[in-house]
C-alpha cells in the first residue's frame, strides 16, 4: 500500500461515517474538521471549537478510530485539537444550539462543499444534465423541468415526496439552477426546513421577525427541503403559512420536499396540508436495477473510474433503496483504487463493501417480522400487538413498526391498522425514535442487526 495522506485518511472517515449518523449531525460536527498529523501511532484531529471537540470525542471517537485503523493499523489513538485560528472568545458565550445553527450550512452534501451560491444556497453541481431519469422519478422530473421554464405559472406549489437519498434535493436544486440561468433577474432561495425554523427562532429571540419575513416576501422562487421538520413547531408553521400565502398570491414559485405526502406529516396544521395538496403532488420511488446501474455508470464516469459489469451488477443488486448509498459505495472503491493503484475485482469489492451491504435483500413478510421480533424479546406475538404501555413491550413494538416500514415499505396508516388500529402518528413516532436511536446508540444498532440476521437467516 502506498503512503496515505492525512487528507485521504480523513476523506475515508467522512465517506463511511456519514451512513452511521444523521445528516444534520454530520454537517454540524464534522464541518471543517480534518486530520492535521499522524505520528507515532496517534492521529490528531483539528476541529472548529470546544463544542465540536467534546461532541466528536464523546460520541464518535471509537468509530473514527476503527475506520482509521482499517486503513492504517499503526494508528492506536486519537487526539483532538481546537483550530488555533478560531477566536474562542467569540464563541464561548454562545449556546450549543446557537453554534449548531451557525454550523449547519448544509445537510445534504457534506463531502462536496463545492460551488454553493451564497445568495441562493444552491449547489451548481446539481443540474438536470447529471440527474438520471427513470420510471421511479419521471413525473417529478417532468414537473420540475416545466416549472423551470415557467416559474410561478403552473404546478404551484410543487410538492415532491419520497424516501431518503432518492434525489429530491438534487432535483429541486437543479430546478433552481435552471431558473437562475433562464431568468437571471429572479431572486431564488433554497433552504432546509430545519434551518428555516432555526431562523424563525433566532428572529423571535432578537425581535427581528418582521425583517425575517420581509426577506422571504421578496423571493421569486422559494425552495424548502424536508418540511417534515415542521412537525410540532406551531409558531414556525404559523409564520411559514403567512409567507407561503403571500408568495402564492403573488404568483411566486414554491417548491417543497418531504419524506411523506402532506397527509402523512404528523402535527401539521390542516390549513398547511390543504395548501400543499392544492398544488402538484409527485413522488419519487425506488429505482429499479437498470436505473441503479445507469446511475452507477454515470457517477463512475464522473469520477474517472471503470468498473466491470459484474461489479456494477453486484452493487446495484445489493444497494436498492438509496441512491446516496450507491454513491457512497462508489466513493469507497474510488479511494481504494487510488491508494492501491490496482484493478478492482469482485472479491475485493465484496470485502470493501461488506459494512454497507450487510444483508441479502430477500423477501420477508409482516408475519415473519412479528414472529422474529417476538422471539428475540421473549414475547408472544399477541403481546407484541397489544396496546400495552409496558416498557418491555413498547420498545419491541416500535422496532417491529420500524422494520415493517424499512423492509416492506408499508405506509404508516397500514402499519397502524396491523397494530390494533393505532393512529399513523404513533407509527411515525416509533419510526423516528428507532431511526434516530440506531444512529446514536451502538447497542440498539446491534439489536436491529441481530434481528435482521434472524429475519433473513444470514450471517454478517
Amino acid at each position: 500500500m502506498t503512503n496515505i495522506t492525512n487528507e485521504e485518511l480523513w476523506q475515508t472517515v467522512l465517506s463511511q461515517i456519514q451512513f452511521s449518523i444523521s445528516r444534520a449531525n454530520f454537517a454540524t460536527w464534522f464541518k471543517n474538521a480534518k486530520i492535521i498529523s499522524n505520528k507515532n501511532g496517534e492521529a490528531t484531529i483539528c476541529v472548529e471549537n470546544s463544542f465540536a471537540q467534546e461532541w466528536i470525542n464523546n460520541k464518535y471517537s471509537s468509530l473514527i478510530l476503527k475506520i482509521l485503523r482499517n486503513m492504517d493499523p499503526e494508528i492506536k489513538s486519537l487526539n483532538f485539537l481546537i483550530n488555533p485560528q478560531k477566536n474562542i472568545f467569540t464563541t464561548k458565550d454562545k449556546s450549543l444550539k446557537e453554534l449548531r445553527e451557525e454550523e449547519v450550512i448544509s445537510t445534504r452534501l457534506p463531502l462536496q462543499e463545492l460551488s454553493v451560491n451564497q445568495k441562493t444556497n444552491i449547489n451548481s453541481c446539481y443540474t438536470f444534465e447529471n440527474f438520471i431519469v427513470g420510471d421511479f422519478n419521471q413525473m417529478a422530473h417532468a414537473a420540475a423541468w416545466t416549472i423551470s421554464e415557467t416559474p410561478g405559472s403552473i404546478y404551484n406549489p410543487l410538492f415532491i415526496y419520497g424516501g431518503v437519498g432518492l434525489g429530491k434535493t438534487h432535483l429541486v436544486q437543479a430546478t433552481g439552477n435552471r431558473i437562475a440561468k433562464l431568468f437571471p433577474h429572479k431572486k431564488i432561495k433554497y433552504i432546509s426546513c430545519e434551518r428555516f425554523v432555526s431562523g424563525i427562532i433566532e428572529a423571535i429571540k432578537s425581535q427581528k421577525i418582521a425583517d425575517f419575513k420581509k426577506e422571504y416576501k421578496e423571493i421569486d422562487v422559494f425552495i424548502i427541503d424536508d418540511i417534515q421538520f415542521f412537525t410540532g413547531k406551531e409558531k414556525s408553521q404559523e409564520e411559514f403559512f403567512h409567507i407561503f400565502n403571500l408568495l402564492y398570491h403573488s404568483q411566486k414559485q414554491i417548491i417543497l420536499t418531504c419524506d411523506t405526502p402532506p397527509k402523512g406529516i404528523s402535527a401539521l396544521e390542516e390549513r398547511l396540508k390543504s395548501r400543499f395538496e392544492g398544488g402538484m403532488l409527485v413522488d419519487i420511488g425506488i429505482p429499479d436495477i437498470e436505473t441503479r446501474m445507469a446511475i452507477l455508470k454515470t457517477k463512475a464516469a464522473e469520477k474517472n473510474i471503470e468498473l466491470e459489469k459484474e461489479i456494477l451488477e453486484y452493487i446495484s443488486s445489493n444497494i436498492r433503496n438509496n441512491i446516496r448509498e450507491l454513491e457512497g459505495a462508489l466513493n469507497k472503491l474510488v479511494f481504494f483504487k487510488k491508494i492501491n493503484n490496482k484493478v478492482l475485482d469482485i472479491e475485493t469489492v465484496k470485502k470493501l463493501l461488506k459494512n454497507l451491504i450487510l444483508f441479502p435483500k430477500k423477501k420477508t413478510s409482516f408475519k415473519n417480522i412479528i414472529q422474529v421480533v417476538s422471539n428475540f424479546y421473549d414475547l408472544t406475538e399477541k403481546e407484541l400487538l397489544l396496546t400495552s404501555r409496558r416498557k418491555e413491550i413498547v420498545k419491541p413494538r416500535q422496532i417491529a413498526m420500524y422494520l415493517l416500514r424499512q423492509e416492506l415499505n408499508e405506509s404508516f396508516p397500514s402499519i397502524g391498522r396491523k397494530f390494533n388500529g393505532k393512529d399513523h402518528t404513533t407509527v411515525m413516532y416509533a419510526w423516528d425514535k428507532i431511526d434516530k436511536g440506531i444512529k446514536e446508540n451502538d447497542d440498539l444498532m446491534s439489536e436491529i442487526n441481530l434481528i435482521k440476521q434472524k429475519l433473513y437467516n444470514t450471517t454478517l
